[in-house]
């Protein structure tokens, strides 16, 4: 396998099954954060699948997934620290500006509670323990990324200090190691994963960061060191974990609408490594088609 890019088959396989069963209202029924045939992640798989902004149904169901945040409850503030789910406004936000709509008021609704909830260290989390004082990666990834596509589209400079703040939480622990002992911060971020969803992990982190211009920071060089590590002999990469099941598993929770592949290279997560060495400059322009 020599993947310059996710093919076009498998990337319109993935459309249409995340797309299918679409409903009136722009959702599938049921819970729409429901893990993860929910409408809330088949738009952020839509999102990551960088489907074209007119693609039929994907308006209907980012507009169906704000209507059904707007009727959450506020956050709580704890220890003077508001314990928010960030992934829900940050991974909306993401796609309000893929699909051009960052002038809304709505999408600047999702910005403003972003900027009110970052904790002083530069990230987000939701763990109302009056004894968690530190972000969580898993909450503050998608807030970023959220914050800085948002910067992108509309030039705001809060929102761009705000997700260069959470960048440096990120580098300030090279990408995935503990400030404390050097090792990494848990087993599975040094694993890839796709899709991730919320979870963080070493690929997660430097493709946001390389996405933002970062990954030349002379911080993400363990982080890089362990992707290429993770590339096999025909240059491709394969997962090194699941958070998702197939259809028909006999759970029923964490199922997933889309097969994006098991026990051998994955294609998206080929693409997004070539994108993070490219951007580092540690592999060729030829790798990697435009």
């Amino acid at each position: 396998m020599t993947a310059r890019t996710a093919s076009t088959a498998v990337t319109q396989a993935a459309v249409a099954a995340l797309l299918e069963g679409q409903r009136a209202d722009g959702g599938f029924g049921g819970d729409t954060y429901r893990k993860w045939t929910g409408g809330f992640w088949r738009l952020v798989s839509l999102v990551d699948l960088e489907v074209p902004a007119g693609t039929p149904g994907v308006r209907e169901l980012f507009d169906h997934v704000l209507a059904w945040r707007a009727r959450l409850r506020k956050p709580p503030v704890v220890a003077g620290l508001t314990r928010a789910h960030a992934t829900g406004e940050g991974l909306p936000l993401e796609a309000g500006c893929w699909l051009g709509l960052a002038g809304e008021p709505r999408v600047a609704a999702l910005v403003e509670r972003l900027l009110e909830w970052q904790w002083p260290d530069g990230g987000w989390n939701c763990d109302p323990r009056p004894q968690a004082e530190h972000s969580s990666f898993h909450e503050s990834w998608a807030a970023m990324w959220g914050l800085w596509s948002y910067a992108q589209a509309t030039g705001d400079r809060a929102a761009r200090e705000s997700a260069l703040r959470a960048a440096e939480l990120l580098l300030d622990h090279r990408v995935c190691f503990s400030r404390k002992t050097g090792e990494p911060v848990h087993p599975s971020w040094t694993k890839l994963h796709y899709p991730p969803y919320y979870h963080y992990d070493v690929l997660v982190g430097l493709s946001k960061l390389a996405a933002m211009g970062l990954a030349t920071d002379p911080r993400t060089t363990l982080a890089l060191d362990l992707l290429e590590r993770r590339r096999l002999p025909d240059g491709s990469w394969r997962p090194g974990g699941y958070w998702w099941k197939p259809r028909g598993h006999s759970s029923g929770t964490q199922v997933e609408v889309v097969d994006w592949g098991r026990g051998g290279p994955n294609e998206f997560i080929t693409l997004k490594s070539l994108r993070i060495l490219r951007a580092a400059g540690r592999t060729s322009p030829s790798e990697l088609s435009p």
